[in-house]
């Protein structure tokens, strides 16, 4: 059976007007107070435990982790969360609309490549001072902490971390004669390999696979072998793209020769990322990179390894995606809902309900527990969220220049690998110009 993807990699047309939508509705509820008539007065690093009811919205892809989190924190304290899970196509909708009538729940998650809109736009309450008071804050995933940061302000605390790998089948590489305890380390190990693979003449059996026609897809499998050999994807100020650089160029042309070899599989040209890692799941893909959070679906049908994304020569890297998470800026319960954003950073709810469902979790001094001790793979994973080269981008335009279906990075990708080569100068700057915007 078939896995759909309907998280980050899938960004609905809609999204990109209703990203525009909140800032200008948002505008005029926006406000740095983060004392909500909730607030006992003094901030604190635990907050608030009356037995308020809490509100908080999610999306659908992130169902399992914000239901294991909820439960667990309802069962151990007085405050109580209700929890709306909403379809990811009509979350950014959504919450654009109760942005802009006053109606925000008291929490709520987002995307992380939409926070830097959001913060801007002044969706979330300012929890700096907060924040500074965790004795482990210097320890939070640091990509999600600074793409929720506006104008020296922490509006955002990482909710599910969702990371990407190179996953390769075990089975497929001993037929190729591969060693199946070594991935690959490089970009050129990743064609070798692939290629390998494509060499069985299996039927319905190829190399490797990717979201062909998916934005999102490639954002977030793409950008770490560019990270990972030492370069960057765009300016620090996330308004011009460097997606024309040299160890991008390599990229694109180490999946272009696979393509000529006949090693990614047809599918991947039209693929919009909804059965984006299906055919791995199938067994019928010898190596790709891959959502880590789907490490426990794919190992229910193939012997999987893992290890981080290679860069040209050497070196690993990952997208650190997933959701944040933030106070709303309507919300009255600002201690009450720190309360329950404190607990989230906790070792009782990272180690205790994220690690324990296979999730990553999103503070570096919890890499190592006894969850990720019974798999070296969960442990590899969170390693290499934790490596110099792994981060989150930042881009206020950023749905619009790579996620929105039929943006200029899909333009970029498939022209490299599908179409021509040579107007990669031109592809670059229309990045450029919707960054700038």
């Amino acid at each position: 059976m078939r896995t759909r993807i309907t998280r980050g990699y899938r960004r609905a047309v809609a999204s990109v007007a209703a990203l525009g939508l909140i800032a200008a509705m948002a505008a005029c509820g926006s406000s740095d107070d983060d004392e909500g008539s909730g607030s006992s007065g003094a901030v604190t690093a635990t907050g608030t435990d009356d037995g308020s009811e809490l509100t908080l919205w999610t999306r659908a892809p992130l169902e399992l982790q914000a239901k294991a989190l909820v439960d667990a924190y309802n069962k151990s304290h007085k405050n109580q969360v209700k929890l709306t899970i909403v379809p990811n196509d009509d979350y950014v909708a959504k919450v654009g609309a109760a942005a802009g009538s006053g109606d925000l729940p008291d929490l709520f998650a987002a995307d992380i490549v939409y926070v830097p809109n959001w913060t801007k736009a002044g969706l979330f309450a300012d929890m700096t001072e907060r924040i500074g008071l965790l004795p482990y804050a210097d320890q939070i995933n640091k990509g999600h902490i600074d793409a929720g940061t506006y104008e020296d302000k922490k509006y955002v605390l990482p909710f599910v971390l969702d990371l990407s790998v190179m996953f390769w089948n075990k089975e497929l590489y001993k037929e190729a004669g591969l060693d199946p305890e070594k991935g690959p380390t490089t970009l050129d190990e990743f064609k070798t390999q692939a290629l390998a693979v494509q060499k069985l003449n299996k039927p319905d059996t190829y190399g490797t696979f990717f979201g062909g026609n998916c934005g999102g897809c490639n954002v977030f499998t793409w950008f770490p072998m560019v990270w990972a050999s030492g370069e960057e994807v765009m300016d620090a100020e996330g308004t011009k793209s460097l997606l024309d650089g040299a160890a991008a160029q390599k990229v694109y042309s180490t999946w272009r020769e696979l393509q000529d070899a006949g090693a990614v599989d047809p599918g991947s040209k039209d693929e919009t990322g909804a059965t984006w890692v299906a055919a791995f799941q199938e067994g019928k893909i010898g190596v790709m990179p891959y959502p880590a959070t789907l490490l426990k679906t794919a190992a229910e049908t193939v012997d999987v390894g893992v290890t981080g994304i290679p860069g040209v020569s050497g070196g690993q890297s990952t997208f650190v995606g997933g959701d944040g998470i933030g106070i709303s800026k309507d919300s009255k319960l600002s201690d009450q809902a720190w309360n329950f954003l404190a607990w989230l950073t906790s070792e009782d709810a990272q180690v205790g309900v994220l690690a324990a469902n296979d999730s990553t979790v999103a503070r570096t001094d919890l890499a190592d527990n006894q969850y990720s001790a019974k798999d070296p793979r969960i442990a590899l994973i969170n390693k290499v969220a934790g490596e110099p080269q792994s981060k989150t981008p930042y881009a206020v335009n950023f749905q619009q220049a790579f996620n929105a279906p039929g943006s200029p990075w899909v333009t970029l990708f498939r022209n490299q690998v599908y179409g021509d080569a040579g107007a990669l100068a031109n592809d670059n700057s229309a990045i450029t110009g919707v960054l700038g915007q």
